[in-house]
């Protein structure tokens, strides 16, 4: 079931995702900064209508996903008063309402659309995308991030993904062992420790790195650049690497540790009666914080 007394989800914004056209390029930017762009349903969806709303605008040639505030995101929202885990939205995929659902149905039927499902969904977008990294990238950050076809970090951009903390091997969109080599995805999912940006263009993770203050300027000459691009040329390129990423074994790959995410959802809720182990959004930070100075 359901965690027992979940209050009612209280909004701190009507508007969780802005979306603007400039010069053919849509910019469309999480708009919680006050809890660092933390993911709830409702931001979720709103970024879904967005990015359809990018796709069916022919004027749109090139789609930016932007975090407001300090960070792109923290990931999941897992303890804000916008937290709304137990509400039904109108589904986009062909997935049942989660809703009622007991035990590990639950989360498993929820995650299947919410983030799973929407990341291959906006993956798979035919247009153009970049993701405009600043400060935290983080869990569900990630899996924002790695669905775009371009990542454009500042300097003081790190990504992290600390979920084996509550028994979890990573996010629901397991992309890691694709961003990075074998290996270095076990030191990043195995300690959770915040690698750089620099260090992630270093292993083909992101694009470029620049300047805090030069990001959205570079971002923007990127995006123009790209808007000149025949659309159907850049559409078909994105389908030939999606393709090749997936013959081998991404989409799969995938299949199988979602699974396994789930198996940890239901041992954490057997063993602790709480699906991420005992721990929330505070719990979470304090240990990141005490692990990486703060």
């Amino acid at each position: 079931m359901p965690d027992s007394g979940s209050p009612p989800p209280s909004y701190e914004t009507d508007q969780p995702v802005l979306y603007r056209v400039e010069a053919s390029v849509a910019w469309i930017t999480m708009n919680r900064p006050t809890y660092n762009n933390a993911q709830n349903s409702q931001m979720t969806y709103a970024l879904d209508d967005a990015f359809k709303q990018a796709v069916d605008d022919d004027a749109v040639r090139v789609i930016v996903l932007a975090g407001a505030g300090k960070h792109f995101s923290a990931g999941h929202d897992i303890g804000t008063p916008g937290r709304d885990v137990d509400r039904s939205f109108e589904r986009r995929l062909l997935f049942p309402d989660h809703v009622g659902r007991s035990g590990a149905e639950f989360l498993y039927t929820r995650e299947h659309e919410v983030y799973l499902g929407m990341c291959r969904r906006w993956r798979d977008c035919p247009k153009p995308t970049i993701a405009m990294v600043q400060g935290a990238c983080v869990a569900g950050g990630l899996m924002l991030a790695w669905v775009c076809d371009l990542i454009i970090a500042s300097q003081d951009a790190f990504f992290q993904d600390p979920v084996a903390r509550m028994g979890i091997p990573g996010v629901e969109y397991f992309a890691h062992a694709f961003e990075l080599p074998p290996r270095v995805a076990k030191e990043f999912l195995f300690l959770g420790e915040r690698m750089s940006a620099v260090r992630a263009e270093g292993f083909g993770m992101v694009n470029q790195v620049v300047l805090r203050e030069e990001l959205r300027d570079r971002v923007s000459e990127i995006a123009g650049r790209l808007a000149e691009r025949p659309p159907l040329g850049t559409w078909l390129v994105k389908q030939a690497v999606n393709h090749v990423e997936d013959l081998r074994g991404k989409r799969t790959g995938m299949d199988a540790v979602y699974h396994m995410h789930h198996f940890a959802h239901a041992q954490n809720e057997l063993a602790t009666g709480h699906r991420l182990a005992g721990l929330d959004g505070a719990a979470m930070s304090a240990a990141n914080k005490a692990e990486n100075g703060g």
